[in-house]
């Protein structure tokens, strides 16, 4: 994850050598992060919408080809292609948020690395003087520990060397009284609501792009993203319990902005609405190719009635003209055609 997290991880250590506090730079950094994935998340909400919409006559095709998986894939790839849609179109958006999100892990997780600038072997050593001393420290975000640990102790870490030693007491891990190197504990204080605010904005997350799409909750693995949605944040509640509070507060900054998102970009791409305005489209479409069969029905209709007028007028017209022939052979007369008032 250092490859992914390295330039992000300079980001931060900008941010953090202006505003000197870790917690001011972690908020600037979701923002600017999520700001800069946005056109990513627009497109995956434009798949998520699309699918919503066609979502309908795929149960359709199901349905009706339920035996005949080939004759299935064959219409599905039909109304794919009708519809413009490509079914692998949000994945890309998704696999480079994820790759993204492990960058941003490896960042919070490692702010000694990232943010400090300290060689690998000088934290690999701090952390063999932390666990020679005892101290509990999280296996998640070990360097946070370090620092909790060489700030109250700075004289067991002396073998470090002095720059290295100031260069970790002066790190600011205090953010409106919560020192974000420590880990919550079930303990009555502020740091509980970390855990808990992390949980409940996890749950949020998902819950809100999932109510305003009809899609994700239909179809066969709906039940799968239903046990997600509830299995989440359950372990982000759980995780947050073993890791220092920073990585806990990133993790509620980027729900809390990723639900912002979530609902701008429904106002725009709304799948429900977009599947409603669909389905009525489609009824209107219906409705007027109905209307025009029966029109057509109706011309048809009275173009064979025409014809067989026509049909029988000219029968007439022949059987009065072989008369008049007969007539001027037999008495001599002059034959003239037969006209159109003559029939009637």
């Amino acid at each position: 994850m250092y490859i992914l997290g390295y330039p992000l991880g300079l980001i931060m250590r900008l941010l953090y050598n202006v505003l000197h506090s870790y917690g001011w730079s972690l908020i600037l950094f979701t923002i600017l992060v999520k700001l800069v994935m946005v056109p990513l998340s627009v497109k995956q909400q434009k798949s998520s919408a699309k699918m919503a919409v066609i979502q309908p006559q795929l149960q359709e095709i199901q349905k009706m080809y339920a035996k005949n998986q080939q004759k299935m894939n064959e219409e599905m790839q039909k109304l794919y292609q009708r519809e413009n849609y490509n079914p692998a179109g949000g994945c890309l958006p998704m696999l480079i948020t994820f790759l993204v999100m492990f960058g941003l892990i490896d960042v919070i997780y490692n702010p000694m690395q990232h943010i400090l600038g300290i060689d690998k072997t000088v934290i690999a050593q701090a952390t063999e003087i932390m666990q020679n001393l005892g101290v509990a420290f999280s296996q998640y975000s070990p360097q946070t520990g370090i620092i909790s640990s060489l700030q109250a102790n700075p004289q067991a870490y002396a073998a470090l060397g002095a720059d290295v030693v100031s260069k970790v007491q002066a790190f600011n891990l205090n953010f409106m009284g919560i020192n974000l190197g420590e880990t919550p504990t079930f303990a009555l204080n502020v740091l509980l609501l970390i855990p808990v605010l992390s949980g409940i904005t996890a749950f949020l997350t998902a819950w809100i792009p999932m109510k305003n799409n009809p899609a994700a909750m239909e179809g066969p693995g709906a039940g799968t993203m239903k046990t997600m949605m509830l299995f989440s944040p359950l372990m982000s509640l759980y995780i947050a319990f073993k890791v220092p509070a920073g990585v806990g507060m990133y993790w509620i900054l980027s729900n809390v902005f990723s639900m912002v998102q979530s609902l701008v970009l429904n106002k725009f791409y709304n799948p429900k609405e977009m599947a409603e305005k669909a389905k009525k489209e489609s009824e209107e479409r219906r409705e007027k190719e109905r209307q025009e069969r029966i029109e057509a029905k109706k011309r048809a209709r009275s173009g064979e009635a025409a014809e067989k007028a026509k049909t029988q007028k000219e029968i007439n017209r022949q059987k009065l003209a072989e008369a008049r022939k007969r007539d001027a052979e037999k008495y001599g007369d002059v034959y003239t055609e037969v006209t159109d008032d003559d029939l009637e």
